[in-house]
């Protein structure tokens, strides 16, 4: 005994003839696009925040040790001026009280404006070329 088959009775899912079922179909097939859009756009978002916050993180780090090594700079300081300290009083000791010796608090330094200096190469440069 031979059956009729039931298959050509059922409705067919796939984008074929119906047009309501094709419209339906592209409609959820843009929507889907749109939302893969969008996911994609985020992800590529997210990445370029991450790049940032990287590189923020890099720059972070690299204060963070200068930081360091300013502080270790610092913490030499005291040191230095106590060893400055025992060179003057050193030197004091070994300096004899003429007229000739080296003041104990150090040399003076002078500031001399270099407007004056350039006036007076340039005078000179007029003498020697007359």
């Amino acid at each position: 005994m031979s059956r009729q088959s039931v298959a050509t009775n059922r409705p067919s899912h796939a984008a074929g003839p119906n047009p309501a079922n094709s419209a339906a179909a592209a409609a959820k097939f843009i929507e889907k696009k749109k939302e893969f859009d969008a996911v994609s756009a985020l992800q590529r978002a997210s990445a370029l925040y991450l790049q940032r916050i990287e590189g923020l993180a890099d720059d972070c780090e690299t204060m963070a040790d200068a930081g360091q090594i300013h502080g270790e700079v610092l913490e030499q300081w005291p040191r230095m001026f106590q060893i400055l300290s025992l060179f003057l009083a050193s030197r004091e000791a070994t300096v004899d009280d003429s007229e000739d010796a080296i003041p104990s608090t150090g040399q003076r330094l002078v500031r001399i404006l270099i407007e004056d200096l350039q006036e007076a190469s340039q005078e000179e440069r007029r003498k020697t070329s007359a």
